[in-house]
This record gives C-alpha cells, sequence and structure tokens, in this order.
C-alpha cells in the first residue's frame, strides 16, 4: 500500500490480513557456571566472596555472590545471544573469577573487586545441547605476577530457536486519544535434534549491533578443499593510489604474515642435496603468475584449463527408448549415463545432471567445436544434436557464480536421412574453467574416467574414545561345589567390545563372603557413532574346559562420558545365566564403566603422530596456523601393472593424511607423470606434528569388472615434519619415491608438492606451544603402559581402516596401515642397526669432547693447551664466569651452524635408515609373518644368528652391572683391605680442603690433570686400578 493511498482510507475495501512473516533462527549460547575448586583467598580473612563475569560477543554477565567460600558452588546459567552463527568457531568466551569486596574485609585497600582468575575459550570447543559435559579448566594468571590457583567446572553449549516475529500492522495513523498497543511477543520455537518445541515464554532483549568486519578466509577441515578469498574495497575516505590487495586470514591467525607475495620467485638454495634419494627444488614451476591481479585460491598448484559440459535434461524428443548424450571434440569422446524419468511426467523429457570435465588447451581451441548429440541406446538412432564454437565458450573462475544452463534446439546432422525425428530441445552449460571450479570434484574427468573409484575425496576418521571398564567385585556366584581339597576356584572376567577382548587375572577370593575380587581396569577403544554392545563374561577356568558362570550386556552409548579424573559412581548389575539348568538370577557383579574423553586415542605411531588434541571437543586449544598442500604430480613412475601384451601401465593417485583429515587426489589413469595440481588445508593445534603422504596404484576401480578385487599397490609414502618449516613461506620441492621390498631398495619415482605453514613468526601462541605437554592431560595423571598403549593403537588402526573402507571410494585397509605405520613395531635387523647408529651419533658429541681434552692433554697443540690453561685460570678465579660462559657458547654454537641450516624439509633418508646395503636374509626376515611361514632350518639359523646378537647385548649389561657395584663396594666391607684404604684417603682429602683454599686445589688438580706428557706415567693411574681391582657380584653368577 502506498503512501497516497493510505491517506484515503474511506476509498478502499477491506484491507487483507497481513502475512506472517518466516520464522528467523537465534542461536543461544548457554555458559552454566557449576562451581569452583581451591580458590585463593582475597579477603584478607583467609577466604574469599566470588563471583563469575562472562564476556561473550560484546555481551557481559555475571553470577551471585557466594560469601566466603574457597569452593564455590554457583549451578546458574548465563545465555548469550550469538549474532553470527556461521562464525560460532572463531568467538572468543572471556571467564574471570573476582572476589566481590562488599563481603569482604572493609578496611581492604583499593576500589577494585579483587582478581582471582581467568580463563579464555574459543567457539570451537563448544557443544551442541545433549553433547556438553562438565569440564575443570584451571584458572590462569593475568599477569606474570599474579598469584591464581584453582579451577573452575564450566559446562557451555548452545542451541537454535525459531522466533515467529509478530506480522507488522498496516501503517494507519493511530487516533490522537487512543495509546499506541503494545506488541505482542513473539514465539518462541526451540528446534532440538530436527524436533521443534513451541515455548511460550517471553524473549530476552536483542542481541545488540555487531561491528561486521572485512570478509576473512575461511579454511574449515570439510570438503570441497578450496579456499575462498575474497578482498573488500577501501573506504570512501581512504580511496587514493591503488595499494596492495591484502589477503584477510580466520580469526586465530588474522595477525599472520603472508611469507610470499604473488608472482614472486620460488625458493632456492645455494646448495643442492647429492644424490637420486635426496628432495630436491622445482624451479619456474607457474608462467602466468607475475601477471594475475588475484589471488587464486589454488595458488600453490599449476591452475589446469578444463572444458566443462553441465548435461541436465532435454525435453520433446522424437519417440525413443532409452536416451544418452555423446560428448565429442577433437581430442575427447565421451558418453553419458542412461537418462532417468521422473515419475509422472512424459517419456520425451529425459534428466541426466551429469557434468563433464575435459582436459583443453586454449591454444588449440581457436577452430575447434564441441558437438552434443543424443541417441537412442537400443537402436542408436540420432535424435538431434548442438554445436558449439569453442572459441566463444565463456571461461568462469571461482568467485563467479555457477553457470546457468539454457535451452538449446537440437538440430539434425547434414546427413541425417530422417530429419523429421529430430525434435525437442537440451537444458545444458558450457564453460572453461580449471581445477578450482565448484563442479570438477563432481565430474566426470577426462583423465580419470572410473567416477566411482577415481574422483577426488575428502574423508575425515571417525571419533575415537578410550572406554575404561574397572573390574571390583563379583558375588553369589554359582560355583561347582565337587572341587578338589584346598583348591581355590579360579574365577576371571572377560570383556568383550567388538572385535576386541580383554580378560582380566586370576580373581581374589574373600573367605568370609565368598565374593572375588580384581580392582583391574580393562581399557577398550570405541568409535563413534556408540552403537556397540559390551559384553562382560564371569568364568569359571578351574577345570580345562571353561564353564560360562553369566553374562551382562551393556550398551555403549548409556556409559557416562568424563573429561578429566573426576569420580564415577560404580554400578552392580545382575548376572544372565549363560547356561541351561540355572535360575534367572546368577549373582552379581560390580563395575566402574566410563569413556574417556580426557586422553588422546593414538592411531599413529607416537614419533610420526599429526594430532595430540583429546577426544572431547570442549578441551580443544584454538588453531595456531593453517597447513597448505598442493599436490602438484609425479615423475617417472614404475609401471605397476601390465596392459596389453608388453605395455606396462600405472594408475596413480595421492593420500594425503593430517589430523582427522584425510584426502585423497583423483586416479590420472596410464600415465607414468600424473599431474594432479590439488590443492588442501589442515589447521594446526601442534607445530610439533607429521604430515603424511602416499602415493598408489589403484586396482579397485577395476572391482567392477573384475571378481577378484585386488589391494591398492604402494608406491612410495613422504613425511614432512611442520615444526621444521618457516612461516609462511612456500617449499616447491621433489620428493623421492621409495619402497623397501624383499629385493631390497627401489626408487619407484619422485612425487612433486608444494608445502606452505600460514602461521605467525612468533606468535604467543605459537611459542606457548612448545611450552606446553605434548600429550593432553590425562596420559599424566593416569599414564597408560607402554604394551597397552600399543595394543590400544592397532584396534585403533583397524577401526579406523573399517570406517574409512565403507566410504565412496573407499580407502581400502591396506592404504590406510600403510600411511597409519601398522606395522613399524614389528622386528626388524635392519631397524634394530639403524637405532643402534642413532645412538652413537647422539653420543658423538661427548666422544669429540673426549678427544679433543684428550689432545689437550698430549700437547699436541701448545699453544691452544697455554690458551686452556689460561681460560682455566680465569674460570677457577672467577667462578661466577662457569655459567654465563657455557651459556654464551652454546649460543654461538647455534648462530654458527645457522648458515648449516636445512632449506628444504626432508624426506627418506636412506643412510639413516640403512636400506643401502641390507642383508638379503635380513630383509626376507624383515617380510616374515607371524607366525612365520619359513621352513625349520631357515627359522634355526635366524635363531642362532639373534642367540649371537643377545650374547653380545648380555654381555654389556653385564659390565654395566660390574661398574655399577664395584661403586657400591667402596663402603660396603665386601673388600675389607679396599674400604679401609678408601675411607682412609677420603679423611686425608677431607683435612687437606679443611686447611687449603679451594681455588688453590682446583688450579692444583686442573693443572696436574693438563700436565706435560713428559711428567706421565704411560701405565694407568693408581686410581683406576684401585677402582678396578673392587669386587662385583659377577662371581656369584651360577
Amino acid at each position: 500500500m502506498t503512501a497516497a493511498e493510505s491517506s484515503q482510507p474511506q476509498q478502499q475495501p477491506q484491507p487483507s490480513p497481513p502475512q506472517p512473516q518466516p520464522p528467523r533462527v537465534v542461536r543461544k549460547l548457554i555458559v552454566e557456571a557449576v562451581d569452583a575448586r581451591d580458590l585463593l583467598p582475597k579477603d584478607g580473612q583467609g577466604s574469599s566472596s566470588p563471583y563469575v563475569v562472562a564476556d561473550f560477543d560484546g555481551q557481559r554477565k555475571r553470577t551471585s555472590t557466594k560469601y566466603r567460600d574457597l569452593n564455590p558452588v554457583w549451578n546458574e546459567a548465563l545465555e548469550f545471544v550469538v549474532s553470527d552463527p556461521d562464525n560460532i568457531d572463531y568467538e572468543e568466551l572471556e571467564i574471570e573469577v573476582l572476589n566481590d569486596k562488599r563481603f569482604g574485609n572493609a578496611t581492604g585497600s583499593g576500589r577494585k573487586n579483587h582478581f582471582l582468575g581467568r580463563l579464555k575459550l574459543y567457539g570451537s570447543q563448544f557443544a551442541k545441547r545433549g553433547e556438553e559435559g562438565l569440564v575443570y579448566f584451571p584458572l590462569e594468571k593475568k599477569s606474570v605476577f599474579s598469584w591464581i590457583r584453582g579451577e573452575i567446572g564450566l559446562r557451555i553449549y548452545y542451541y537454535d530457536e525459531l522466533v515467529e516475529e509478530a506480522p507488522q500492522p498496516q501503517p494507519q495513523p493511530p487516533p490522537d486519544d487512543v495509546a499506541p498497543e503494545k506488541p505482542k511477543s513473539p514465539r518462541v520455537m526451540v528446534v532440538e535434534e530436527g524436533r521443534v518445541f513451541e515455548a511460550p515464554q517471553m524473549v530476552e532483549a536483542a542481541a545488540p549491533d555487531v561491528t561486521h568486519f572485512p570478509p576473512v578466509v575461511v579454511i574449515e577441515e570439510s570438503p570441497p578443499p578450496v579456499v575462498h578469498l575474497h578482498s573488500e574495497p577501501p573506504a570512501p575516505e581512504m580511496m587514493g593510489p591503488p595499494q596492495e590487495t591484502l589477503t584477510q586470514f580466520p580469526v586465530e591467525v588474522r595477525k599472520m604474515e603472508t611469507g610470499r607475495v604473488p608472482g614472486g620467485e620460488r625458493i632456492r638454495v645455494l646448495r643442492r642435496p647429492k644424490g637420486d634419494y635426496s628432495p630436491r627444488i622445482i624451479t619456474g614451476k607457474f608462467a602466468g603468475e607475475t601477471t594475475t591481479e588475484r589471488i587464486h585460491p589454488y595458488d600453490l598448484v599449476e591452475p589446469m584449463q578444463y572444458l566443462f559440459i553441465r548435461i541436465v535434461k532435454a525435453r520433446g524428443l522424437a519417440p525413443n527408448e532409452n536416451p544418452y548424450v555423446k560428448v565429442r571434440t577433437s581430442n575427447h569422446f565421451v558418453k553419458s549415463k542412461p537418462a532417468i524419468h521422473r515419475p509422472g511426467e512424459p517419456t520425451d523429457s529425459p534428466e541426466w545432471h551429469q557434468v563433464f570435465a575435459l582436459g583443453h588447451n586454449r591454444p588449440d581451441s581457436s577452430s575447434a567445436t564441441l558437438e552434443i548429440s543424443v541417441w537412442d541406446l537400443p537402436s542408436e538412432q540420432f535424435l538431434g544434436g548442438v554445436c558449439f564454437d569453442l572459441s566463444d565458450v565463456p571461461v568462469r573462475d571461482p568467485p563467479d557464480s555457477p553457470l546457468a544452463p539454457q535451452w538449446y534446439r537440437l538440430e539434425g546432422g547434414a546427413g541425417d536421412q530422417n530429419p523429421i525425428r529430430v525434435s525437442g530441445d537440451i537444458q545444458l552449460s558450457v564453460w572453461i574453467g580449471t581445477q578450482a571450479d565448484d563442479a570438477f570434484p563432481e565430474a566426470w574427468s577426462s583423465d580419470a574416467p572410473f567416477v566411482a573409484h577415481t574422483r577426488s575425496k575428502v574423508y575425515q576418521s571417525p571419533k575415537l574414545w578410550y572406554l575404561r571398564v574397572t573390574v571390583m567385585e563379583a558375588q553369589d556366584l554359582h560355583i561347582v561345589p565337587n572341587l578338589p581339597p584346598l583348591t581355590a576356584p579360579e574365577i576371571r572376567v572377560k570383556a568383550q567390545l567388538g572385535f576386541q577382548s580383554v580378560r582380566t587375572r586370576r580373581g581374589s577370593m574373600n573367605n568370609h563372603s565368598a565374593s572375588f575380587h580384581w580392582n583391574e581396569d580393562l581399557l577398550f577403544v570405541a568409535s563413534e557413532p556408540l552403537e556397540d554392545s559390551l559384553i562382560i563374561l564371569v568364568e569359571d577356568r578351574t577345570c580345562k574346559d571353561p564353564v560360562l558362570l553369566g553374562h551382562i550386556i551393556v550398551p555403549v552409548s548409556s556409559i557416562e562420558q568424563r573429561y578429566d579424573e573426576r569420580y564415577v559412581a560404580s554400578k552392580w548389575l545382575a548376572l544372565d545365566c549363560g547356561g541351561e539348568g540355572c535360575g534367572s538370577y546368577c549373582g552379581r557383579i560390580h563395575l566402574r564403566l566410563c569413556l574417556e574423553g580426557g586422553y588422546h586415542v593414538l592411531d599413529e605411531a607416537a614419533h610420526v603422530c599429526s594430532d595430540f588434541r583429546p577426544t572431547a571437543k570442549q578441551l580443544w586449544k584454538p588453531p595456531i596456523g593453517i597447513l597448505e598442500l598442493g599436490i602438484l604430480g609425479a615423475r617417472g613412475l614404475l609401471p605397476m601393472k601390465t596392459k596389453g601384451v608388453g605395455k606396462g601401465s600405472t594408475d596413480a593417485y595421492c593420500v594425503a593424511k593430517y589430523g582427522k583429515k584425510w584426502v585423497r587426489t583423483r586416479t590420472i589413469t596410464d600415465s607414468f607423470d600424473p599431474r594432479w595440481n590439488e590443492q588442501y588445508t589442515w589447521q594446526v593445534y601442534d607445530p610439533c606434528t607429521v604430515l603424511t603422504i602416499g602415493v598408489f596404484d589403484n586396482w579397485r576401480m577395476f572391482a567392477d569388472a573384475s571378481p577378484e578385487a585386488k589391494c591398492d599397490n604402494r608406491i612410495g609414502k613422504v613425511r614432512i615434519r611442520v615444526s621444521t618449516l618457516e612461516s609462511n613461506k612456500v617449499y616447491t620441492n621433489s620428493y623421492p619415491l621409495l619402497v623397501l621390498l624383499r629385493s631390497g631398495l627401489k626408487k619407484m619415482g619422485e612425487v612433486e608438492v608444494a608445502v606452505r605453514f600460514a602461521c605467525p613468526s612468533l606468535f604467543p601462541e605459537t611459542c606457548a606451544a612448545y611450552g606446553q605437554p605434548l600429550l593432553p592431560r590425562m596420559h599424566y595423571l593416569r599414564p597408560l603402559g607402554v604394551a597397552q598403549q600399543e595394543a590400544l593403537r592397532g584396534a585403533a588402526t583397524r577401526m579406523v581402516a573399517t570406517w574409512l573402507g565403507r566410504s565412496e571410494p573407499p580407502l581400502g585397509p591396506e592404504v590406510v596401515r600403510y600411511m597409519l605405520d601398522a606395522d613399524s613395531h614389528t622386528w626388524s635387523m635392519r631397524k634394530s642397526k639403524a637405532n643402534w647408529f642413532r645412538i652413537v651419533a647422539v653420543l658423538a658429541w661427548a666422544v669429540g669432547l673426549a678427544k679433543w681434552l684428550d689432545d689437550i692433554r698430549r700437547w699436541r697443540n701448545p699453544v691452544t693447551s697455554v690458551l686452556v690453561h689460561i681460560l682455566y685460570l680465569v674460570l677457577v678465579w672467577y667462578p661466577d664466569l662457569i655459567v654465563p660462559t657455557g651459556f654464551l657458547y652454546v649460543f654461538l654454537i647455534g648462530v654458527w651452524y645457522y648458515r648449516f641450516r636445512p632449506k628444504i624439509p626432508a624426506g627418506m633418508d636412506i643412510r639413516l635408515s640403512h636400506a643401502e646395503a641390507v642383508d638379503p636374509d635380513e630383509l626376507d626376515e624383515e617380510f616374515d609373518t607371524i607366525p612365520s611361514s619359513k621352513p625349520p632350518d631357515i627359522l634355526r639359523a635366524r635363531y642362532d644368528r639373534l642367540r649371537i646378537l643377545a650374547a653380545r647385548v648380555q654381555t654389556v649389561l653385564g659390565d654395566f652391572a660390574t661398574q655399577g657395584e664395584r661403586v657400591q663396594a667402596l663402603v660396603s666391607w665386601r673388600d675389607p683391605r679396599a674400604t679401609k684404604l678408601f675411607i682412609g684417603v677420603c679423611l686425608a682429602i677431607t683435612m687437606v680442603l679443611y686447611v687449603v683454599p679451594p681455588k688453590m686445589v682446583a688450579v692444583a688438580l686442573g693443572f696436574y690433570y693438563l700436565r706435560h706428557p713428559m711428567f706421565r706415567d704411560p701405565m694407568p693411574p693408581a686410581s683406576l686400578n684401585f677402582f678396578r681391582r673392587l669386587p662385583s657380584l659377577s662371581d656369584r653368577l651360577m
């Protein structure tokens, strides 16, 4: 209704009722302050009156004050409105605990409330309603000199509400004598897990206006793997000469500096590593990078041109049975899948909804054409076609919206014998783009024709939990009565979860109550969704055959979750009878069950782990940077399968794993030099982690055609430690792909990657990460054993392989196990030698120092010996200079070695791995299965060799024990004469040191040690001879 029409209401008919506006979604954040523990007294009377203040998104709220309580309990919920739900992961929640001085000593100094601690959380740590848990956070200091202690328990979650706003009334002027009616309160609709509830209560005040920041980079760990970069035009008052376009990073890394200007030079080093097995730098990668004006979303890889054809549907076709579409260019010819027909629509309107991505070369497209034709499948009858000139096809960049499909009239060909059958239209769109296009991941690619098993995908590992089962006690068990005399029953508890099975030790029997006690923890790995059930079996293993006394089944989803070391209540559970003839009650068992969210479930080897975050999302720290990986391609791959007669082929794809995110490139078929040019990103929470890149040959794409599906063959892998990458620097290198086979080391080719770690150089969070514990807190409060952790890691690896094998396309278990180094704990003579020489290399500095001191003692360089004497005198006369001089020397060593720092991230080192010249029999033993599949004579020879090696180790361990026992023999009086001599010398040394100044003693001892060889006896000194004559316990060994 216009303004003129509203001024004459008497001429208008009765207005229609206003239309209700669509409901609006409002996200609410609930911060429930439960309690606090062990706060610091600050009221001057040995106590505090604490309260909590929460600040989120410009909203500030507080709890009530608890009078003089160092362990307060609030149980109060503070509600906040989330203004931008899409970017909630980057919002900050600040919690402060303060002492209310109104309830304290009135004579205290200062007007402000006393500070008791603070806490800063990020939106990535918030959970949905129903998934939250009580988490205790240690309170942090405000400054270095703050005195803070204690922790606070919070329960934080969010949910969405549907708010239906009241319709706006017609704009009619109200009478002067009537007051305007207050608008009715809006209705509140609570949305939770797909259900809608209407709440009649009033809605709080609307969220305040939030300042809108410039668009920033949004990098998530989910497909598609594209980094969206946007820029904002300058404000009117800032208009001036053109400036460089600045990339806006996410909130947590907004202060990052881009290390490489678009179009700049790649990394270069002065010295190139020698050898065919060393990584090398790729130079001159991009040709047109200096001419582009904006940052390409795929700035680490080469843009590859593709011709995209989206076939949507057709209408009004001539009579047919099953139409399909042919796409033909000068270099490609492809066919679409058979058409589908929607129910209730005419059969002449088929639909395809398929996208083709054909390799495109722009210089060759000036005179090329694109032909799209429709054919009938059974009769191969031509139904019409469309022809395009490729020089007129538009070019689409990723920031642009998708090209809208259009209807094109089908036309007959020049040689068509029956032009009357050609009729109808086809809806399609054609454009030229790159691999950064939104349609590329789901498109049928010309270099990866097997769509189901060759397209690029992003996978997520399942969320893994540790399930702790504490078996405490069992009562009222029906034990077999006819036991032999003086025979105690052997009762054990067996727990099963899926394929995992653990049994307790023998229970101890209580004679007074006829109960059995264990107090033993059993650990399992459980994966979400928690659909499995825990089976507890009580067995009597007194006889040869175990007898089942009872069992229970507990759903894992019903077990309580905890995120710290808080106490979990135990339960008595009734056992069900396992055998026939038993009653319904077979006893009961006392258990404590909990899902541990404070641990990190290891699925990788500890030395190559890519993630150390705990299971509970509420305990995650904010990310410190972004890891970007550009998978360029591979060079010189060896043939992995035969194609035809005497011809080999390789269908290679690349897999990269970091944290919970796995990425897989598309498979390039029949190519020894595949070019993927795909880029992916990960959030980095800890710099001391490892990125793993593997290349495989695809066999599973032939699973549909072959009844026997083969496993994908490994070509090689590379590991890159994130901490070795400089901040904001692009590393574009080629790494050799090495595989250790039964026949020896083999180079399978090279993989080319570009890596960048976008992170501030000395950001406080980055530096603080080096001082934090590597593993979550629970690993130190309740540590796991080495053998137990290795068994749990095997179970976690199997669960991850099963989960990823159910994807489409699947990641085979052989791929997952190879990427996770599942066989790293197996015995290998080669690895044992490599570890031994690593220890020797670590101790080489001590050997070098000993040799240098020996050269000083022997005066092989008189000038150096004289200088060392002078330095020794200075340090003895001024002992305060010893520690500063030592640290200065270490600093100078670090500065000196800066010039020899590695210029590129290292790959696999064959010399360190001792893979260059390894014995064939040792390799055959390394690849042997468990149990062994070799004949007895070979096993006997290997066992004898292992016994010889163990004898050497045994001798070395005995020598170490002998030296330690000789030290103990100095005062143990095992040799009375030696002990008398030793304590007599100790008494003489004591009297001398009481009389002579210590500096003079130090000078005398130092000069005596550094005396000239002409004053030194070539025989061993008397002190060493005395020590070697001391007795040890080796003569008592049998």
